[in-house]
């Protein structure tokens, strides 16, 4: 039996949490090649572009964002957050969480 990847039913959910975010402040190699960073992999493994918001939420302040990003059908995604800089950069150095949805199921 030959299974058709493209055709597969949706997987994943529209919310997502991840609980334990951290960009580290310094880097221990040569930059940019190796500057720290923090990531969040996303994969669409759906038939239609995901709309992703991204909040950043904090222990001692109010969260961060939305930062918007668009998934094309079929495809995974690897953000670093250090590159999210609207509406403002996540900050380095502070621990956070984010809270991820989507308009189509993700994992």
């Amino acid at each position: 039996m030959t299974m058709d990847l493209l055709d597969l039913p949706p997987v994943g959910a529209t919310t997502w949490v991840v609980a334990d975010g951290y960009i580290p402040p310094g880097s221990t190699g040569p930059v940019p090649e190796m500057l720290s960073h923090d990531s969040v992999c996303i994969l669409n493994a759906g038939g239609r572009a995901a709309k992703v918001d991204i909040s950043v939420f904090f222990t001692d302040r109010d969260p961060a964002g939305p930062y918007t990003l668009e998934i094309a059908a079929h495809r995974a995604h690897h953000q670093r957050l250090n590159d999210l800089q609207g509406p403002e950069p996540v900050p380095v150095g502070v621990d956070y969480c984010l809270l991820l949805r989507s308009d189509v199921p993700i994992v």
